[in-house]
């Protein structure tokens, strides 16, 4: 998606409302619109985002993520599986972890790309999105007696800052 239209559109009203103000109104909100760039095109991301996770939040257990290229955001949308429900297609996993109604974070993670494949498989071979896989591995990483009793495993021996058990 192209954010230049936007971005030019609000340069041209902020013109016209400033060339009422005259001569000095207006050279003032030239050079303004120039620093307004970067912050403009922040907030529009912010907003897409923003109705990205509201339409994600209706989509569930599909997807859509707003994805950062270069200057301009795409839109990838994962459709809900359609063949067979979570509990069907796997029967011996655990449920997905319970979700509050409360509201969301949004944070950047950063892998390395030789995981970026496995993550995608993992999260493919559960029947989820790879926000769904990693929110799930994230909550079971942070209390992994509650992972384990919901799956009927032992939960991981912790010795340390090291972990030692088995991870679907």
């Amino acid at each position: 998606m192209d954010l230049a239209p936007y971005v030019d559109h609000l340069r041209r009203e902020l013109a016209i409302a400033a060339g009422a103000g005259g001569e000095e109104a207006r050279a003032l909100a030239e050079r303004l619109a120039a620093t307004l760039e970067s912050a403009t095109r922040l907030a529009l991301l912010e907003a897409l985002s923003a109705a990205a996770d509201e339409i994600t939040q209706d989509l569930a257990p599909g997807s859509v993520e707003v994805r950062l290229r270069g200057r301009d955001p795409a839109f990838v949308v994962t459709p809900p599986p359609t063949a067979q429900t979570y509990e069907e297609e796997r029967p011996s996993a655990p449920p997905p972890p319970d979700v509050d109604d409360g509201g969301t974070s949004r944070i950047s993670l950063r892998v390395p790309e030789h995981l970026k494949p496995r993550i995608d498989e993992a999260a493919a071979r559960d029947g989820l999105s790879v926000n769904a896989w990693l929110v799930r591995a994230v909550s079971a990483a942070l209390d992994p007696g509650d992972a384990a009793r919901r799956s009927g495993r032992r939960p991981p021996q912790q010795t340390g800052n090291r972990y030692s058990g088995w991870v679907r």
